[in-house]
């Protein structure tokens, strides 16, 4: 049975450009797939807890030897790393905060990357595609004024690519904040086209994937 991983990470719940354009590869993807499953985790409403010294060091202590608190915290990333790894597709949905990723989306992270598992030189999951979509208030791509701040795909193509060994691919929908902030009243109507596209591109994404 195809799986897709959904993961979204916007603290707002409505309105969010991020979420809607994930929403609208997830129900591609199960037009697609009917008979798949969808695993879905909102980490912003339900956060994932950053990565403490109990899911760090837990797994070099003898099973029989770990605390309460370290077994529990390895349960968790055990959670977490058995659905990356179960997934034949995954869409992250995230907008920019402060230039890069909410720390909602770093803990889930954190959290997944096992090293010697879905980490380092042979990643469990390797392979696996997985679709960014990547929501920004203004434009920070190649040749705009504050390209040079942007930390989202940066990061996540080399987390994602580099550790987990995903194919990773990026919807980029701009100027979400241009209808709600009038210094960028101008940009209203880059932004609605720049959301279409991210909407027309996602759905067309998510019916290419095959399992």
């Amino acid at each position: 049975m195809p799986t897709l991983l959904h993961i979204d990470s916007s603290a707002f719940v409505d309105g969010s450009v991020s979420r809607e354009v994930s929403a609208a590869f997830r129900d591609a993807w199960l037009e697609q797939h009917p008979e798949g499953t969808v695993i879905y985790r909102d980490v912003a409403v339900n956060p994932v807890p950053h990565l403490g010294a109990d899911g760090i060091g837990g797994g070099f202590v003898p099973e029989d030897q770990r605390t309460p608190e370290q077994i529990a915290a390895l349960a968790l990333r055990e959670e977490l790393a058995a659905e990356l790894e179960l997934a034949d597709a995954v869409v992250i949905g995230t907008p920019m905060y402060n230039f890069s990723i909410p720390s909602s989306l770093k803990a889930w992270l954190d959290q997944v990357i096992i090293v010697g598992r879905t980490g380092g030189e042979s990643p469990s999951a390797a392979g696996t595609p997985v679709t960014v979509v990547s929501a920004r208030g203004g434009s920070y791509g190649p040749g705009s004024p504050r390209e040079s701040f942007e930390f989202v795909t940066t990061y996540l193509e080399k987390v994602l690519t580099g550790m987990l060994g995903l194919q990773v691919d990026f919807i980029v929908p701009e100027f979400t904040l241009a209808p709600v902030n009038p210094a960028l009243a101008e940009f209203i109507e880059h932004a609605r086209t720049s959301k279409a596209q991210a909407l027309e591109a996602a759905v067309t994404k998510a019916k290419a994937l095959t399992v």
